[in-house]
């Protein structure tokens, strides 16, 4: 089944936003960690059943997925391999449970890497990705914000694909102005829409954001990779931590990060599970550094951070499998960083168990595809986690 069957099969017989059918009221999570916790968020993959390719993300130059092992797993380039398989990042049911997932282990919202509306690649599919990602958010009562990969802007002029950097920037920006900033969902800081620039990489002078933020209605609250806030300005700036390695330990970099001045009034912290890239496998150059990758630097780097003088902590990240960083639940780790993350934030009534119930609620959609009245069922239960109806979802379904 195609891309664009399979997604309104699902609309069709979940009778979601397109009939108004569901009643669902989203509740929040209450814990007792009061630090707002986002996570990164890659829109980029791409799968052969959903999508009708295997898109690069799965592939690099030296995977090819449709081979598979004595266990059914599949090829893919990455170390780590999902518990849902490999998938594609536009369909509904892996959205389902990504948000589900996010929610129940006490995540706020989601930050998601934005490519702009560069006709380059593969970054409209993932823009498109990402807005199927958006619209579902409410569903589940979470929030998101972007970060801007404005360096897709620099590789698209070097290809000959955009002639003027600075108007192809400013039709970003205008996108995110009319699509996104004045979203109930889109995330607030210090009462400006909260954007961030993965760099910057291709406007390096202040002077370019000024010029690119003139006219709208409203300032963004703009920061910077770490070390870079220099490079940007708004009316409302900073800088965000990564995840990093060089002559000093990650954790190094992180404290010193945490205890020097931001350039600009917001600081954002950073978590992760760890840093170990295919790329080199992958035949996508030489690599980085390698962290390891397990449930250790994960507490390590989250207690860090609570700790710190931040205003929010940015888990780094959801998705990137090839990079080695996500926390999404893997057959390597389980649910280990999302149940770690529950107990940290002081999640309250909400266990390991019920993000197994989401991972349930998955396979049950898959296996009762193209099921009208199965698939009923399942967007009960959907509507009964989002409302944090857990034992009530639990017994519709597990039957």
């Amino acid at each position: 089944m195609n891309h664009f069957k399979q997604h309104l099969t699902h609309l069709l017989t979940a009778g979601l936003v397109l009939a108004g059918v569901s009643q669902a009221t989203p509740q929040p999570v209450q814990k007792t960690e009061a630090m707002p916790i986002y996570v990164h968020f890659m829109p980029w993959f791409e799968s052969k059943d959903f999508s009708g390719y295997w898109g690069a993300h799965w592939t690099m130059g030296t995977r090819y997925p449709d081979t598979q092992d004595e266990t059914g797993h599949r090829q893919i380039a990455t170390h780590y391999y999902p518990l849902t398989g490999p998938y594609a990042s536009a369909d509904p049911d892996i959205i389902e449970y990504q948000l589900l997932l996010m929610k129940l282990s006490g995540i706020d919202g989601v930050m998601i890497d934005w490519p702009g509306t560069t006709d380059l690649y593969d970054y409209p599919r993932n823009k498109s990705n990402a807005e199927a990602l958006i619209g579902q958010l409410g569903r589940f009562g979470l929030k998101y914000a972007m970060v801007y990969e404005d360096h897709n802007i620099n590789i698209a002029f070097e290809k000959g694909v955009v002639t003027d950097r600075m108007a192809q920037a400013r039709q970003d920006v205008q996108d995110l102005v009319q699509n996104h900033f004045s979203s109930s969902n889109y995330i607030q800081m210090e009462g400006h829409p909260f954007l961030t620039v993965f760099g910057p990489q291709t406007f390096e002078n202040p002077e370019e954001w000024k010029t690119l933020f003139a006219d709208l209605p409203e300032q963004p609250c703009l920061l910077a990779i770490w070390r870079e806030g220099s490079q940007v300005a708004s009316a409302c700036k900073g800088e965000f931590s990564w995840v990093l390695q060089n002559e000093q330990s990650h954790l190094d970099l992180l404290s010193a990060f945490y205890r020097s001045p931001a350039l600009g009034r917001v600081k954002v912290g950073s978590a992760y599970p760890g840093f170990h890239d295919f790329y080199k496998e992958g035949g996508w150059g030489a690599g980085y550094f390698n962290i390891p990758v397990g449930l250790d630097t994960f507490k390590t780097t989250l207690d860090l951070a609570l700790q710190s003088d931040l205003k929010a902590v940015q888990l780094v990240t959801w998705n990137d499998y090839g990079e080695g960083t996500m926390i999404e639940p893997t057959e390597q780790f389980g649910f280990d960083f999302l149940t770690y993350l529950q107990q940290k934030l002081g999640v309250k009534n909400l266990n390991k168990a019920d993000l197994e119930l989401v991972l349930e609620l998955y396979k049950q959609r898959k296996q009762h595809a193209g099921n009208t009245e199965e698939q009923g069922r399942l967007d009960q239960v959907s509507d009964l986690l989002a409302e944090l109806k857990v034992s009530e979802a639990r017994a519709l379904l597990i039957r």
